[in-house]
């Protein structure tokens, strides 16, 4: 177990590998309950379908947060070829299923090329940034459309691996901000089958690896 008592972990920098199926905040949610330290805060949120590293920083560590926020991230997953959803991922049920037979590996590999570099991403209609006071995603319960933020991304490397069925696994490395779904669809995009992300895990932020990160799970509750 790992100790988190108040001694501990107060003014620190924790590094957790989040479970899939929690958000971002339960982490911290968790870290308070354990140490009974309120002040607690991350560098750059998790939706629930991701798993990987979350960097928390507890008391006066919190100032570090955009020194962390600001470094490249490392990411690993799976997309599916030829569905689409409209949160571009799992969260959402499938709206659009093409065949795929004629894309072929290299396919897949050329089109990630013209996804690097330095470009502009269409912020996703499911996402929490606000427009006119409330998050994109309250619009896209209510079936609204609304003009969302383009964002310039820094896309270092999107590699591929050889597909099984419409399964095909990713890498990517790509600058803060860069949504990894927008990615994803843009790909099926400019292939003509669509695709949407299967599964995302943040293998690592800046020099700090996820195989270095504590599961929540050996966290050990001040007083046991």
């Amino acid at each position: 177990m790992f100790d988190l008592s108040q001694d501990n972990a107060d003014n620190q920098v924790l590094l957790i590998d989040k479970p899939v199926g929690i958000t971002s905040f339960d982490v911290i949610r968790s870290l308070r309950r354990y140490t009974g330290i309120r002040k607690f805060g991350h560098a750059g949120t998790l939706d629930p379908i991701a798993s990987g590293l979350l960097i928390c920083m507890s008391g006066s560590a919190t100032k570090l947060s955009r020194h962390f926020m600001d470094m490249p991230k490392v990411y690993s997953g799976t997309l599916v070829l030829g569905a689409e959803t409209p949160s571009f991922d799992t969260e959402t049920e499938i709206i659009r299923s093409v065949s795929t037979d004629n894309i072929l590996d290299d396919d897949v590999s050329a089109a990630t090329k013209a996804l690097t570099g330095t470009i502009i991403q269409v912020t996703p209609i499911y996402a929490a940034v606000k427009v006119g006071g409330k998050p994109l995603y309250s619009y896209a319960r209510q079936g609204k459309d609304v003009s969302r933020p383009p964002r310039v991304v820094t896309v270092d490397e999107f590699n591929t691996g050889p597909r099984e069925g419409d399964i095909v696994p990713f890498r990517i490395v790509c600058s803060t901000g860069t949504y990894v779904r927008t990615l994803v669809h843009d790909l099926g995009q400019s292939l003509g089958v669509g695709a949407h992300m299967a599964s995302l895990r943040r293998e690592a932020i800046g020099s700090y690896s996820v195989e270095d990160a504590i599961q929540l799970s050996d966290l050990q509750p001040e007083g046991e």
